[in-house]
């Protein structure tokens, strides 16, 4: 089991309650105040699907629609990710999906709120849900959308770059790692990034020791 990487703060911590089932830790995250996110946030937005499961999936933090309607990857990068999933051979249905930090942190513009990459030590402050989610799931496979991802749970300098598609080990549990599916949408080239994270989806989905 991944151990939080370094924070003097309790975070979340005093929140949990270790050792429960899905619903007490989805019922008690609602009243996390472990950082200040959930101070703008419309709610918290935990993770959902099958428990256990074979995959899980972790992404950076939800979206503006996530934070509206409560439920993950649910916005445009969610739509992407369910494409792409379907491109790759994966029931998203069989995968449990979540955040690394359970709060949208953004920026007003006028009447939008525009997304911002949630701090390290806000990572670290929420990392105890991820880590009693991963303990209820019991994926095979976690896999990474996203360096802030990637980071809770290989440490801060991990470079995604690097090790893009591939499937490491650390504390026991097995992760791979690619892009998020926002990055996919930001790119010059979306239909070269799609199919580059499709690739990347079909490469990790091979570790598993069962199809989804």
């Amino acid at each position: 089991m991944p151990s939080a990487r370094t924070s003097k703060s309790a975070g979340a911590a005093q929140f949990v309650p270790e050792g429960k089932d899905w619903a007490a830790l989805r019922s008690a995250s609602c009243g996390c105040r472990g950082c200040d996110l959930y101070q703008d946030a419309s709610q918290t937005v935990f993770g959902e699907g099958p428990v256990p499961a074979p995959l899980m999936m972790v992404g950076e933090q939800p979206g503006d629609r996530e934070d509206v309607e409560g439920h993950v990857f649910v916005g445009p990068a969610g739509r992407l990710l369910d494409r792409a999933l379907a491109a790759a051979g994966i029931d998203r249905s069989a995968a449990y999906l979540t955040n690394a930090v359970k709060h949208f942190k953004f920026v007003e513009r006028g009447k939008r709120r525009i997304h911002q990459q949630p701090r390290r030590g806000e990572v670290v402050a929420c990392f105890p849900w991820l880590r009693e989610e991963i303990r209820v799931v019991r994926p095979q496979l976690v896999v990474c959308l996203g360096a802030v991802a990637a980071k809770a749970l290989l440490g801060s300098s991990f470079t995604l770059t690097a090790h893009r598609g591939e499937v490491l080990e650390q504390d026991g549990l097995r992760i791979g790692v690619t892009v998020h599916p926002s990055a996919v949408l930001r790119a010059d080239d979306r239909d070269e990034a799609y199919e580059a994270f499709v690739a990347d989806l079909k490469t990790l989905k091979k570790s598993l020791k069962k199809s989804l």
